[in-house]
């Protein structure tokens, strides 16, 4: 079995029901299966072959998704891009893969024609496909041809080098993830999965295939909405909900701002889960409270290997302060902690995760091919006594901004870009507005690049996810005995009010 099965098997046991809820209308899985076919149909005539790569670059939609499934049902790879990212940063990941094929907007289409790539591309909208007679079917390569063990999708994430970073996960490496997680939610056809996550972060592929195996429905959040909390409140509410997935910054907001906690209106939802980022225990334990029977559980695992752990949470131990644990290996995977010293971590003590295990990538796309046994995730985790793990953090600068993972290196990158910019780095902090990139900026002789400007710049380079939320202007950089950057004092500094330090 492959990722192109799950769907073709609820539309031939499910095709009166709900597929996708999307802020355009809903399709049935019979409506979206036909869909699916009209794009592909589209991907063959461009000449796509199995094993190609095929970029998505589409706002969250019905189409969007049917483009998805689309490039699996005919062999391909798909490579699906944030709608919001600015279009250098896309050519860049179209160049990195080989796409030769763009599936995007009429105005992306027409961008697209400037961008110095190394190689042609063919660009596909929504629009310009042809419809085919009714009846007519769509020759499409079999599922059952497709090996498991083949790259069904990439997910770019944030590069330490400056550029984007593409993850090959193959369908046996995702279905053991949904196959694992279809087992624990015990879903249904009547079943409703809220699609908080952009369709390019690896928690909608829980969204949509987990969703689908079971006959259910995927809702999706549109983009103008996801932090939104007010809205967010509303669309559990009015689209009965019953399955939630998100990283916990959003959930936050929904108690702070959204009035979720004090609403009396009933609701649907089940079970609520969680990944991405560490959630303060506090918001836990207020969601306990007001949900008593509320399902809810902690999941982990970086982009390399899916979910690989996950924790239920039930009773909560009123004298704790960290965030719950993140649980005991599922999927299948194994973990183990590995200590400085390369030896086997005894319980109590800190060291690296090390996940085994079939949802484990293929590998970096661009490096050699050669399926990895093991993932050294960077994170730093212990073994408490009763055998689930604990997070401790990384052991390096990664950042977690809103579940996104980032690099200060790419950011780092644009900023040196400028030509007002002599040095640059970027660290993460808590302040009210919860998680915030700062940025510290060492300008050139002469230069006097302000706030408005340094954002315009980035936001043509990176994703806004990446965009600092905050600048400082210092005359250089503190720096270690040895002369590496000291990112400890950079994050002292950055803990301190941002009032004077900001130029406007």
């Amino acid at each position: 079995m492959n990722l192109a099965d799950v769907l073709t098997g609820a539309a031939r046991r499910f095709p009166q029901r709900p597929a996708v809820v999307a802020p355009e209308g809903v399709a049935s899985f019979a409506d979206l299966d036909r869909r699916v076919d009209e794009f592909a149909a589209a991907l063959l005539q461009a000449r796509v072959e199995p094993g190609d790569r095929v970029v998505v670059y589409l706002a969250k939609s019905i189409d969007a998704v049917a483009a998805l499934q689309a490039v699996l049902r005919v062999g391909g790879v798909y490579v699906p891009c944030d709608p919001l990212n600015p279009s250098a940063r896309v050519a860049r990941i179209v160049d990195d893969c080989g796409a030769r094929v763009l599936v995007t907007s009429p105005q992306a289409a027409a961008d697209c024609s400037s961008w110095p790539l190394a190689h042609p591309l063919r660009a596909l909208t929504a629009e310009s496909l042809e419809q085919p007679p009714p009846g007519a079917g769509c020759p499409v390569a079999t599922p059952g041809n497709i090996d498991p063990q083949r790259t069904a999708y990439i997910l770019y994430t944030s590069g330490s080098t400056g550029q984007p970073k593409g993850v090959c996960i193959s369908h046996r490496a995702a279905l053991a993830f949904v196959d694992w997680a279809v087992t624990l939610l015990q879903a249904s056809p009547l079943d409703r999965f809220a699609n908080h996550a952009p369709l390019h972060f690896d928690l909608s592929v829980l969204d949509m295939y987990a969703a689908w195996s079971c006959g259910a429905a995927m809702v999706m959040i549109p983009e103008d909405a996801a932090y939104d909390p007010r809205r967010l409140v509303r669309l559990l509410i009015d689209e009965r909900i019953s399955i939630w997935y998100s990283v916990p910054s959003a959930l936050m907001r929904m108690i702070d701002h959204g009035g979720w906690l004090g609403t009396d209106e009933p609701h649907q939802l089940q079970t609520l889960l969680f990944a991405g980022e560490p959630f303060p225990v506090k918001y836990v334990r207020l969601l306990r409270e007001r949900f008593p029977h509320l399902r809810m559980f902690n999941f982990y695992g970086p982009t390399e290997t899916n979910v690989c752990a996950a924790f239920e949470v039930k009773q909560i131990d009123p004298q704790r302060v960290h965030p719950m644990p993140i649980g005991r290996a599922v999927c299948g995977d194994t973990l183990s902690i590995r200590r400085t010293d390369g030896q086997e971590a005894d319980a109590g003590e800190t060291g690296e995760l090390i996940v085994r295990g079939p949802t484990l990538m293929n590998g970096y796309w661009g490096q050699p091919e050669r399926i990895p046994d093991s993932h050294a995730t960077g994170d730093l985790v212990r073994r408490l006594a009763d055998g689930n793990l604990e997070y401790v953090g990384r052991i390096d600068q990664m950042l977690k901004v809103h579940g996104y993972r980032v690099e200060p290196g790419e950011i780092e990158s644009a900023l040196l870009a400028h030509n007002g910019i002599r040095d640059a780095a970027v660290v993460a902090t808590r302040s009210s507005e919860g998680t915030i990139l700062v940025a510290f900026v060492v300008l050139a002789d002469h230069a006097q690049p302000g706030v408005v400007e340094l954002k315009r710049h980035c936001a043509a380079l990176l994703p806004r996810y990446m965009i600092p939320h905050r600048f400082r202007f210092v005359d250089a950089m503190p720096r270690t005995a040895n002369g590496k950057l000291d990112r400890t004092t950079l994050g002292r500094w950055a803990e301190d009010h941002f009032s004077g330090a900001t130029r406007t």
